[in-house]
């Protein structure tokens, strides 16, 4: 049973890290004046230092109460623990997918509630999202931002409960910006946010909170043994995956049926048949009675183009294969040997 802290990829596992906070030294200013110039009052490390305090205290202070423990228990009776957030009054919370995969009872407990039976919404392990619901009266949630809107360097507050303690505040700043992490599920999160706020197992499913206490990311996982690497999905990302998770309970998402790996494209047949890539989705497999079965693509095939977008490996397949193809005939341009192929394949709904 994954717990709260279990990164995103099996082979990197998790780490506590630590940040601090260096201010600048004294500074003085100085603004021109007619033939003089004045000087500002200095600004000490320790003003410094308090203004960097009143922040972090200020952000948790308002999103504390909307962070919430979530316990999990299989049917085995075991179980691990994580974090999550009410983002809406009538108790909707999300967190990660790896903290209630395979979870048969699901418990929330809220800083001014206690415990509560949660409902889980669905789960979308593609983006290690999940959407829990429960059933509690005058809910504190919180408000959130625009993770478009972040920029590298910026201030930003982790609140979670690491290994079972409750309400733990961490800061640092955005360290990156628009990283790719593979999910459990084998296909690339894309647009996670990097930051240097300590994240620890239980930390999964928190919010990654900015100055003015708008919930930017879901922090997801860091990696051993880098120095303070730790990272979130983006909050646009969540809230497109809670929209659908409410809708339908799951991500639409369609498939053609193929097992494939990215490959090297022979540098000759590709220049002979004007391909723009060098690399393609190679197939190993096509599952019996699939889309890909039933248009005729093999084992072996190489898929370079779909409705003449460049596919450039297994991970832009994935992500042209969107909901919006769903039951829409599809054209794809396969290399299979020396040949150059053309398949029509209608995507289905992938199973659940």
């Amino acid at each position: 049973m994954p717990h709260g802290g279990k990164p995103l990829d099996e082979s990197f596992p998790l780490r506590s890290l630590s940040n601090g906070f260096m201010s600048s030294n004294p500074y003085l200013i100085s603004f021109p004046g007619p033939g003089v110039q004045t000087a500002s009052p200095q600004v000490t490390e320790a003003e410094a230092m308090d203004a960097y305090s009143r922040v972090v205290t200020t952000v948790a202070e308002s999103v504390s109460p909307a962070v919430v423990r979530i316990q999990v228990e299989n049917k085995q009776g075991r179980g691990g623990s994580g974090s999550g957030f009410i983002f809406t009054p009538d108790g909707f919370i999300l967190t990660n997918s790896h903290v209630v995969h395979g979870g048969e009872k699901i418990t929330v407990w809220t800083p001014d509630s206690g415990d509560f039976k949660a409902q889980l919404v669905g789960e979308d392990p593609d983006t290690d999202l999940a959407l829990l619901r429960i059933d509690a009266p005058a809910l504190h949630s919180v408000k959130l931002g625009d993770s478009r809107r972040i920029r590298v360097g910026q201030l930003v507050v982790a609140i979670g409960n690491p290994y079972g303690f409750q309400y733990t505040v961490t800061a640092g700043v955005v360290s990156a910006l628009g990283r790719s992490l593979r999910s459990q599920s084998g296909r690339l999160i894309e647009d996670v946010i990097q930051t240097d706020a300590a994240l620890n197992p239980g930390n999964s499913g928190g919010p990654l909170v900015n100055a003015l206490g708008e919930v930017v990311g879901v922090n997801t996982a860091t990696i051993l043994p880098a120095q303070g690497l730790c990272f979130a999905i983006s909050i646009n990302t969540a809230q497109f995956i809670a929209s659908r998770l409410i809708r339908y309970g799951l991500v639409r998402r369609s498939y053609i049926g193929v097992q494939a790996q990215t490959a090297t494209l022979n540098r000759t047949i590709a220049r002979h048949y004007d391909l723009k890539t060098s690399t393609g989705a190679l197939i190993l497999a096509a599952e019996p009675g699939s889309p890909a079965q039933r248009a005729g693509l093999q084992e072996g095939d190489v898929i370079a183009q779909l409705d003449g977008e460049v596919v450039e490996g297994v991970d832009v397949l994935h992500r042209l294969l969107g909901e919006d193809r769903i039951g829409v005939s599809t054209h794809l341009t396969v290399l299979r040997g020396s040949r150059k192929l053309e398949f029509t394949v209608v995507p289905e709904m992938r199973p659940g």
